[in-house]
């Protein structure tokens, strides 16, 4: 009946329930399945940008746009949450030389690091503070420590971290913040033993020392604003996870040719 009323040869109709996708369609929904494992992979972490550098490595050679469409079409994106972090007390603070004065530009690993202490939640114990110290020429994070309390020995043992894990020269240049516990004098003698030379970010401006407030931002968006700590040995043990088993060995960076910061320091020590 449906056939004599359209006037459409039976043969067409019956055709019709056996038509193949077309080639470009089955790309897509194998993109689509492989999009879907590296980001789940990255925990939700990864946008297109990095997806798309990931399959041009195994061997995809159409744009980023179409990786781009794939993914708006499934509801899949990078995490972008945001949260409240508490504000410090203010305090009148001296201005120290800021020696960095913003050029982040290194040649070799070693030369320049930078260090600050961020915020962490957790439901049991309030508020924890982790302190970590980043290579500016690999991004990697080279020393971290976490604690319930912000005090000096904080930054202290994050720095011993940094030094034993790099061994380096003296003359490296070690920027900071105006904080305490970085001013104090058992930091800047732990400095002069390892013959550092130490710069300050200037009051009030952030961008002096970009590089590691952008790493805490990452830290926050891709692991700490996705769950809720119950304790402090939870989230030690989950930033830990964090720092030494995704963002230095397998998080790839856009600004070090999407290499991961541990595989950029080994190819550096192997270059020297």
């Amino acid at each position: 009946m449906m056939c004599r009323v359209l006037k459409m040869p039976k043969s067409t109709y019956y055709q019709s329930f056996h038509k193949q996708p077309n080639s470009y369609h089955v790309a897509n929904e194998q993109l689509l399945e492989r999009i879907r494992v590296i980001h789940q992979e990255s925990k939700g972490r990864y946008g297109a940008p990095k997806i798309f550098v990931i399959l041009q490595n195994e061997g995809y050679t159409g744009t980023i746009n179409r990786i781009q469409r794939i993914m708006k079409r499934a509801g899949i994106q990078s995490n972008t949450t945001k949260k409240y972090r508490p504000t410090p007390t203010q305090k009148p603070v001296e201005e120290r030389e800021n020696i960095l004065e913003q050029d982040f530009t290194t040649t070799n690993i070693n030369e320049k690091w930078v260090a600050d202490i961020t915020y962490i939640h957790t439901i049991r114990h309030g508020w924890c503070y982790l302190a970590s110290v980043l290579d500016l020429h690999t991004k990697k994070v080279i020393g971290h420590k976490f604690s319930r309390k912000m005090t000096t020995e904080i930054v202290l043992e994050a720095l011993e971290n940094a030094v034993q894990a790099q061994q380096p020269g003296p003359g490296l240049i070690v920027h900071t913040d105006l904080g305490t516990q970085y001013t104090s004098e058992a930091f800047q003698e732990r400095l002069k033993k390892y013959e550092m030379i130490p710069s300050f970010s200037r009051k009030g401006c952030p961008y002096d020392n970009a590089c590691i407030e952008s790493f805490h931002a990452t830290l926050k968006k891709e692991e700490v604003y996705q769950t809720q700590y119950d304790s402090f040995e939870t989230a030690r043990i989950a930033l830990f996870k964090y720092i030494e088993g995704w963002y230095n060995r397998k998080r790839i960076h856009g600004s070090i040719g999407y290499l991961t910061p541990d595989a950029f320091e080994k190819l550096c020590r192997a270059a020297s």
